[in-house]
């Protein structure tokens, strides 16, 4: 196992009507709270209300419409709102979309330049609001984790600031919120989860024997309540149980003793960042191609152990189980309804040589991933993808 430091400062209130706790917890730092959520759900739902509420001797400012891939845009508007009015907490009401834009805030808050400085260079981050999340959906694990992905609409990067002052202080994960969340959420929330937890299974590294079974574990967490969540949206115990799998699946318990960079993740930022698609429907489109890709001699026992362990696939051949286990993986995706072609996304290929590029220059893909790969194989991928 390779070495490792594991600390999650991150204060997790989890089940019905933690909510409540906000109003003690929040006051130990402020008065002044910036409200940030999305397109407007959380009013449909009544949690707005419910917010104030417990907060109605707060002052409280909003920053509404966070993006579902949050931009540098609505970072600047929050670290703006920040200066301005004196803000003591940031309160992200939302998913990971929120939580990440939020984290931003944050830190800028505290920066005089361009946010994005303290994505390029994260030496800049000195001082950063007290962050504040009420998770809505599941899949990101953005609420006990120290990092945030933006998206810079000018230069159509999408990257991630990551420093350990982003650890929220305090996470409300109530699984009764995600009862209201749209079929397409739930199917994407869950591919997210699923491949954060991929992108840590498969490492270089294969020591890590106590991890690979908590990854496991989840794994099957995953394939078991994905599919009930989507007939049953009410269903306390399939909500919770991928609620808690998505906070562990990106907390950095999963890389305890392995270590290494990420494959897909980098390949499906520049797609959402070239055309705005859902990132977990991005991911579930590229990870079987991913997969089959790397598929060799050198991979196969690791695949064929996924699969067995996770799928119990009984074939004794190294290569047929590994087949199969992708083979199911890509299945599952289909049966919760997500799209499984780039094609059905409307996309071409006339960006993908430039896309491949960027994804290798931004991230580990050609030095320390999994299986180490070149614009062209990543360009490949895609094309497999049509």
């Amino acid at each position: 196992m390779n070495n490792y430091n594991f600390c999650v400062p991150t204060d997790i209130r989890f089940g019905k009507g933690q909510v409540e706790c906000l109003k003690t917890e929040i006051g130990k730092y402020g008065r002044k709270v910036l409200l940030v959520y999305g397109g407007g759900s959380i009013k449909k739902t009544g949690l707005y209300d419910k917010i104030y509420e417990v907060l109605k001797d707060f002052d409280i400012f909003e920053l509404s419409g966070i993006e579902p891939n949050p931009r540098l845009s609505s970072v600047k508007k929050g670290a703006e709102l920040c200066k301005e009015r004196g803000i003591d907490v940031v309160l992200a009401v939302g998913g990971g979309s929120t939580i990440d834009a939020s984290k931003h805030i944050a830190c800028a808050a505290f920066y005089d330049g361009d946010p994005w400085d303290l994505v390029l260079d994260r030496s800049k981050v000195t001082n950063a609001l007290p962050i504040f999340t009420v998770l809505t959906i599941c899949a990101t694990g953005s609420e006990m984790n120290p990092g945030a992905v933006i998206s810079n609409e000018e230069t159509k990067e999408k990257l991630e600031i990551n420093h350990p002052m982003l650890y929220p202080t305090l996470s409300v994960c109530d699984p009764t919120y995600l009862f209201t969340l749209p079929k397409m959420q739930t199917a994407a929330g869950t591919a997210d989860i699923i491949s954060h937890i991929f992108e840590q299974y498969f490492q270089p590294n294969d020591g890590a024997f106590i991890t690979d079974r908590l990854s496991e574990a989840a794994l099957k967490t995953c394939f078991k309540y994905g599919p009930i969540a989507l007939s049953e949206p009410d269903n306390y115990e399939a909500r919770s149980n991928l609620m808690w799998t998505s906070s562990i699946a990106l907390n950095h318990l999963f890389t305890f003793g392995k270590g290494g960079a990420w494959s897909v993740h980098p390949m499906e930022h520049e797609l959402s960042a070239f055309y705005d698609i859902t990132h977990g429907v991005g991911l579930a489109i590229l990870t079987p191609a991913w997969m089959r890709y790397v598929l060799s001699d050198v991979t196969v026992k690791r695949f064929a152990m996924y699969a067995r362990n996770v799928w119990d696939v009984a074939k004794e051949d190294d290569y047929e189980a590994a087949e199969e286990g992708i083979r199911l993986t890509e299945q599952f995706f289909v049966d919760m309804g997500l799209p499984m072609k780039l094609s059905d996304l409307g996309l071409d290929d006339s960006q993908f040589a430039l896309m491949a590029s960027e994804a290798v220059r931004t991230s580990g893909l050609a030095a320390r991933s999994y299986v180490k790969l070149t614009a062209e194989d990543v360009e490949k991928i895609y094309r497999s993808c049509l």
